[in-house]
């Protein structure tokens, strides 16, 4: 495997932020760059959302406490140098095992030298970009035809007929195959690309690069991908709407779907800010601000909306271009750099450093008349827990629990690995008392960085049971079928079989905003 870092030296006027925020994620290895701001030190820079930094003023930093990162960056005043390496080279590296300090000891370092004049900040000129072109098959023919080179890699388009299909996407002449719907074609035969376009029926996506662009990423030693592609060509686009609520809020209904569509806009009101934006009934919520929500829980993103204040910026994409993206297998969240719809952040990094006393926390929690008093949070297809939610003055919130708390163990026993379903089971049924082991999310990945398993014996000892907070009496029968609203409901798990729980779950996952 070939991997090319890229060098980012971030420059930066008085008072001025580098306009970008690092972080670390739940799930995600290496320090991410994220929100990047448009026109600012960062983008113009080079750096890309979801950059791994590597460097930082010649200091390796993958194996870093996040904390020790976040400093280096505060204490370069003016200008600071980074050495990255985009998302997909380096998750693919990490699982093959490489060792990315050797990179630099390599070589293997994109340089701002004479063999990149087409470069500017560390981002290729746009006709050295592959592209991605949406055919739309008519009279049965996409209008092209295709050949095989002899010394020459994958296939090529050839025959384009004007104003056909291939034309109109923007299709051109020589152009190089490497992707068809999101998969690399480069080593498949003449026959099986022919199939996979027959296969893919009246609509395809091609990932396609021409005779520069390849001379160019050769040069570079770099391999062709569709993350570095063009969006432009696509037919449809996804939609940046700034909204700004009204008295009735902004006049919309975000509902979860559970077919996999994900978090659909319904019953606009009308004349609502809704309405007046532009936002249409079944369009898909994919972003919010700015940061991409499809891997997040209804409530999350319902919270996400409502922490906006009186603006929101939503990025939504109807049916037509929603099945666009997931042919080509992107995100629909990569356009956004062309919307100008992220608002400005200053660099958002953890203030803990290394000498913090990284500790898990026990928590004994006595329900109360409604229940524990949080909400547990999960991410669809993924095992773990965060707390939400957590109720003012409740048994949770008295308790010790905050809101993204990850949850480690349940009356102790572990339950990092289990699913959602099993973890409420457990919780349900801990009866009128639970112990949780939590831990915060910085203390969660300095362990994790570490392979260090969390425990209850990391923990400081729980008070004396005598000590317990006085036990509430459980929900009378009179108070049963009072009207609960899904987006404040708090954990206080009723009688409810597996079945009946999704049932309600799935009837009202749906919040008028």
């Amino acid at each position: 495997m070939t991997l090319q870092l890229r060098e980012c030296k971030l420059t930066r006027k008085d008072r001025e932020n580098y306009g970008f925020c690092l972080r670390i994620e739940k799930y995600k290895m290496g320090h991410l760059i994220r929100n990047v701001e448009k026109d600012s030190p960062a983008e113009k820079a080079g750096l890309r959302d979801g950059d791994r930094v590597l460097w930082v003023n010649g200091v390796f930093v993958d194996k870093e406490d996040h904390g020790k990162v976040a400093n280096l960056i505060r204490k370069s005043a003016d200008s600071v140098l980074l050495l990255v390496l985009d998302e997909e080279s380096y998750e693919n590296a990490h699982k093959d095992g490489v060792c990315f300090e050797e990179l630099k000891k390599n070589g293997q370092t994109q340089e701002q030298t004479h063999h990149l004049p087409l470069v500017t900040n560390g981002v290729p000129a746009p006709f050295l970009q592959p592209r991605l072109c949406y055919l739309i098959k008519e009279q049965n023919s996409y209008g092209f035809s295709l050949k095989t080179t002899a010394g020459q890699k994958g296939l090529f388009i050839i025959d384009v007929a004007p104003q056909g299909p291939a034309a109109k996407a923007g299709v051109q002449p020589n152009d190089r195959l490497i992707e068809i719907n999101g998969e690399n074609v480069e080593n498949d035969s003449h026959e099986e690309v022919v199939e996979k376009v027959r296969r893919s029926g009246n609509q395809v996506v091609f990932l396609l690069s021409n005779k520069e662009t390849d001379q160019y990423y050769n040069r570079q030693n770099m391999q062709l991908t569709r993350g570095m592609a063009s969006l432009k060509l696509l037919p449809y686009k996804p939609r940046s709407l700034e909204l700004e609520k009204g008295n009735n809020g902004y006049g919309f209904y975000l509902r979860m779907e559970q077919n996999g569509k994900g978090h659909l806009i319904k019953d606009i009101d009308p004349g609502s800010p809704a309405d007046k934006a532009g936002l249409k009934d079944n369009d898909i919520l994919v972003a919010v601000n700015g940061e991409p929500i499809e891997a997040l829980d209804h409530h999350a993103v319902v919270e996400k909306i409502r922490q906006s204040g009186e603006k929101t910026t939503l990025l939504v994409l109807d049916e037509e271009t929603d099945a666009m993206y997931k042919m080509a297998k992107i995100s629909p969240c990569l356009y956004q750099h062309t919307t100008q719809m992220q608002a400005p952040y200053e660099a958002e990094v953890p203030t803990f450093t290394e000498e913090t006393n990284h500790k898990p926390r026990l928590c004994k929690l006595v329900k109360g008349p409604s229940g524990f008093g949080f909400r547990l949070n999960a991410i669809k297809d993924l095992n773990g827990q965060f707390i939400k939610e957590v109720q003012k003055d409740g048994p949770a919130d008295i308790a010790g629990l905050q809101v993204d708390d990850i949850l480690i163990e349940v009356n102790g026993t572990n339950v990092e690995n289990e699913d959602y379903d099993n973890v409420v089971a457990k919780i349900h049924d801990s009866g009128n008392k639970l112990i949780l082991l939590v831990c915060e999310e910085e203390a969660y990945q300095y362990f994790q960085s570490r392979n260090i398993s969390v425990t209850a014996s990391m923990a400081d000892p729980l008070d004396d049971d005598n000590n317990d907070p006085p036990v509430y009496t459980e929900i009378q029968p009179s108070q049963a079928n009072e009207q609960v609203s899904y987006c404040t409901l708090q954990i206080k798990f009723e009688k409810l079989n597996k079945c009946r729980w999704n049932l309600l779950k799935a009837a009202i996952l749906r919040t008028h905003i």
